[in-house]
């Protein structure tokens, strides 16, 4: 992405890749009905039992979600209606009540599940996977570490847990113990003290105890690991991975401009070749997925702005703007098996090390960092062909705003569609006016042929009169300037740009415009 930040440079604080929003899954090795069978038959309990068993547990790990939710002294809340958001519902509590660590609250929900049930086939009893609905508990705790998570378990065998966990927040507290200041707007950092320290502490996050980590939160929710699960343990995946790269613009204006420009071109430009180039991947015959692009507008989620999803299978990236100053370019994968981790895997007896499928464990999260952060890098290198528009709207604004002299005298300002401005413009621009300059002289013969100024009934020197206070005009807008030791003037970078842009907008640009939007 150097190309990208050295083209804006000036506007940019710089450039922050972080891990977003993760889930992540438990599973216990029980999860089919030939495993659950086995583990009854360990704890003599007879299939045709198997309901009451798992009512009877159930009911084991609500009594630990209500007795844990009392001694905390936190609300115990069942929720019947599919609309509340529960982290936005755990956040508001936390900041009422001053939580800084522990549990924040639990709220229980009737969800659809993945459980068991007894069946006879042929006259022999099996156990058998089914779809059911049971009651899911989410713990919401602030954590020291990751700050606001939830925990989900479920209440029905298998006991699948769920642990939502926000980098960002953990990052946020990386820095506080560094004493590195920062500004912190939902999840995103708008201000940063030291950018190069904080992308060292988020480089280590993918790095952390996964396992442990996540471990500890499910011997604090789940009550039957040290009983009936005896020694049993949860295996951890990755069900989503959002990793984010975050471009710090020093003012919200600086990228009120360009962003528009950023969405049209990705919306244009950015088809399926490229989507696939970005995420590492060729475009062949071979691809048997869906590759969609998605344009949406954040008012239907009550976020001001648009957002542009490029979807490849059940991966995608995204383009949004953040807190009005921040562009973010972030990577989710969903099914990491489109790409490839070097692992050692065995081969005739041999163990080789080879390219092959990334799977959803959390030991592969140094990977998922690395194939998003050259995702995301690769996308905003592509955007290094976008222009800012910002000075060319900002000399526009100039020249179209009304000026005062030192004096506090007004001074009219231009129009670049204005008849008798654009021959001004003509008659400055003429190619005998760039070696030397121009003199009063000069302009006003021009003009005089154009009839961009009256000359009925004038003098010649009431005439040179009015191109002096045009060259004044001129010169107070920053388009002309004068030459040194002489009564000559020239032509200013700006003025040059300001005036070929205006001749081609009225000549060639507003009738083109002008007769599409007629037809």
């Amino acid at each position: 992405m150097r190309g990208f930040c050295d083209k804006h440079a000036a506007k940019l604080q710089g450039v922050l890749s972080c891990f977003d929003r993760m889930l992540f899954r438990g599973y216990l090795p029980i999860m089919s009905g030939w495993a659950m069978a086995q583990f009854l038959m360990s704890e003599h309990v007879r299939c045709e039992n198997l309901k009451g068993f798992l009512l009877n547990n159930a009911e084991r790990v609500k009594q630990h979600a209500q007795q844990m939710a009392a001694a905390a002294g936190r609300p115990y809340i069942y929720l019947d209606s599919a609309g509340t958001k529960m982290e936005l519902r755990a956040r508001e509590m936390a900041e009422a009540d001053g939580i800084t660590e522990g549990l924040v609250c639990i709220f229980a929900k009737l969800e659809p599940c993945r459980s068991f049930s007894f069946k006879y086939s042929k006259g022999y009893p099996f156990v058998k996977s089914a779809s059911r609905k049971c009651l899911h508990f989410y713990y919401y705790f602030m954590d020291s570490d990751f700050g606001l998570i939830h925990v989900q378990i479920q209440s029905w065998f298998p006991l699948r847990m769920q642990v939502f966990i926000n980098g960002h927040d953990w990052l946020a507290r990386k820095l506080d113990a560094a004493n590195i200041k920062y500004t912190q707007c939902d999840n995103v950092f708008i201000r940063l003290e030291d950018i190069e320290r904080a992308q060292t502490f988020s480089d280590r996050m993918s790095g952390l105890d996964w396992p442990s980590i996540l471990s500890g939160f499910a011997q604090r929710v789940n009550p039957l690991l040290g009983s009936l699960l005896g020694g049993m343990q949860y295996y951890w995946v990755t069900a989503q991975c959002e990793y984010s790269t975050d471009v710090l613009f020093k003012s919200p204006s600086d990228l009120k401009e360009l962003y528009p420009r950023l969405i049209s071109h990705s919306t244009m430009c950015f088809g399926a070749k490229e989507v696939m180039s970005f995420l590492g991947r060729s475009l062949s015959g071979r691809f048997r997925g869906e590759q969609v692009n998605d344009l949406t507008d954040r008012f239907k989620y009550r976020l001001p702005g648009v957002r542009i999803k490029h979807r490849m299978q059940r991966n995608w990236l995204k383009m949004y703007d953040k807190a009005g100053s921040v562009l973010r370019v972030e990577m989710v994968i969903n099914d990491p098996e489109a790409f490839r981790v070097r692992r050692q895997v065995k081969r005739e007896g041999e163990s080789v090390t080879q390219w092959v499928p990334m799977r959803k464990g959390v030991a592969n999260l140094f990977r998922y960092r690395d194939v998003s952060m050259a995702a995301n890098s690769r996308y905003l290198e592509a955007l290094t062909v976008v222009d800012d528009p910002a000075p060319a709207l900002r000399n526009l604004d100039r020249i179209c705003e009304r000026k005062r002299t030192r004096r506090g005298k007004s001074v009219r300002a231009f129009n670049p569609l204005a008849r008798e401005d654009r021959q001004l413009f003509e008659a400055l621009l003429g190619g005998e006016h760039q070696i030397r300059g121009f003199s009063n002289r000069d302009v006003r013969g021009r003009l005089t042929e154009l009839k961009a100024i009256a000359t009925k009934g004038k003098t010649a020197q009431q005439l040179s009169a009015v191109v002096s206070r045009l060259f004044n005009r001129l010169h107070l807008y920053g388009l002309i300037a004068k030459v040194p030791r002489s009564r000559r003037w020239r032509m200013t970078k700006v003025g040059l740009r300001v005036f070929a842009s205006a001749i081609r907008i009225r000549e060639q640009l507003f009738p083109d415009a002008y007769l599409a939007g007629y037809a």
